[in-house]
C-alpha cells in the first residue's frame, strides 16, 4: 500500500506551539522553526523490555507504547511537522512473533484507530499506511480504511504507520511494479519487452523511476530517523529512503518516549550539518585552494602504507632495467 498524495505546504497550517507543555516549550524555543524537518521517521522499540523491567506481561508494554504514539503525534502536529512515519509492525514481526502476540497487536491497532480518530481530527492529523497491508486481517484493513477516510480532509501532519512492512520487500514490490508496467506497455504497443529495452527503456530506468514505484512515492525522504531502546541498527526500515537521513539513537524505551523527547531529537538534528556527500556549507573555495596537490598526498599515503623494506625493494626493482626490453 502506498501513502496518499501530498497535502498543501505546511506553512499554511496555523502554528499551535502555544499548546505545548511548559517543558516542551522550553525546548521548542531553542529550535529554528524554519529548520523543522519535513519528515521524521521513528523505529519504535522497547515495548517488551519496558514491560519486562517491571515484571509485567509484554502486552502491557504494547499498550503503554500505543499511548506514547498519541503523545508524539500531538506534539508533531503542534509544531507543524509535515510527515511523521512510525514503524509499527514489521513483516518480520508478523512472521516470527508468537501468533498470540500478533493477534493482540492487531486488536491493539484496531482499538487505537477507533479510539483516536477524533483526536486526530482535533489535531488536524491525516492517517496513511505503507507496507503489505493486504495481508493483514480484513477487519483490521476495514478499520484502517475507515480511519484514513475519516481524516482525509485534514491538512496538518500526515501520520504514516508502517504495517506488515519490510524495506527489502518494498524494493521487491517496486521492481515487480516496474516490470509489470513495462510488460503492459509492451502489450499496448504491440511489441515485445525486448523491443522496449532495445528502444531505451533500460537506460531510462534510474533512481527516480524506482522511487516512484516505492510505497513512499508521494512522501519526502526522512530527514531524521529516531530509534528508541538504544539498539544500533536500522531493522529493515526505509532502506532506500534513509540514504542521507540523520540518525538519532536514544536509550529510552518507546513507552517512556513522548513529545518532549521528539523535540530534543529535533534539536540535536538542527545542530548537525547535512552534507549529502559534499563538503558542507562551512567549506569554502579558499579551503579548496589550500588543499595539498594530489601528487603530494599520494606520495604521503604511499610512505605511510608501504613498509620501508618494501619501499627499498620496490625502488631497486624500478631502477633495474628490464633485460628483455634492453636486449639488442
Amino acid at each position: 500500500m502506498r501513502a496518499s498524495t501530498p497535502l498543501p505546504n505546511s506553512s499554511r497550517v496555523p502554528n499551535r506551539s502555544h499548546e505545548l507543555s511548559a517543558e516542551e516549550q522550553s525546548v521548542y524555543r531553542q529550535l529554528d522553526p524554519a529548520k523543522i524537518p519535513q519528515h521524521v521517521a521513528i523505529i519504535m522499540d522497547g515495548n517488551g523490555r519496558w514491560a519486562g523491567k517491571r515484571a509485567l506481561k509484554r502486552f502491557l508494554g504494547h499498550q503503554k507504547g500505543a499511548e506514547s504514539v498519541q503523545f508524539v503525534v500531538e506534539t508533531a502536529s503542534r509544531i507543524n511537522l509535515p510527515w511523521l512515519t512510525l514503524y509499527a509492525f514489521s513483516l518480520e514481526n508478523n512472521l516470527r512473533r508468537p501468533k498470540s502476540e500478533v493477534s493482540f497487536l492487531m486488536k491493539l491497532l484496531k482499538s487505537y484507530l477507533v479510539g483516536n480518530v477524533k483526536r486526530m481530527n482535533d489535531n488536524n492529523v491525516r492517517m496513511a499506511y505503507i507496507g503489505r497491508t493486504h495481508d493483514l486481517p480484513q477487519e483490521v484493513q476495514d478499520t484502517m480504511q475507515w480511519a484514513s477516510e475519516s481524516t482525509a480532509k485534514n491538512t496538518g501532519t500526515t501520520l504514516t504507520l508502517a504495517l506488515n512492512y519490510g524495506a527489502r520487500s518494498e524494493i521487491v514490490d517496486a521492481v515487480r511494479t516496474i516490470l509489470t508496467d513495462l510488460t503492459t506497455e509492451a502489450h499496448t504497443r504491440g511489441c515485445s519487452v525486448d523491443d522496449l529495452l532495445g528502444a531505451g527503456a533500460l537506460e531510462s530506468l534510474d533512481e527516480p523511476t524506482i522511487a516512484r514505484a516505492l510505497y513512499t512515492a508521494h512522501m519526502p525522504d526522512p530527514d531524521l530517523v529516531i530509534r528508541t531502546s538504544g539498539e544500533q541498527r536500522i531493522s529493515n526500515f526505509l532502506l532506500w529512503q534513509i540514504a542521507y537521513s540523520e540518525i538519532f539513537v536514544t536509550d529510552r524505551l518507546w513507552p517512556d518516549f513522548n513529545g518532549l523527547h521528539l523535540l530534543e531529537a529535533i534539536n540535536a538534528y538542527q545542530h548537525r550539518e547535512r552534507r549529502f556527500g559534499g563538503l558542507g556549507e562551512s567549506f569554502t573555495d579558499e579551503d579548496l585552494n589550500n588543499l595539498e596537490p594530489a601528487e603530494e598526498v599520494a606520495a604521503e599515503i604511499k610512505d605511510h602504507l608501504i613498509p620501508k623494506s618494501d619501499a627499498k625493494a620496490e625502488s631497486k626493482s624500478e631502477a633495474k632495467p628490464d633485460a628483455v626490453l634492453t636486449r639488442r
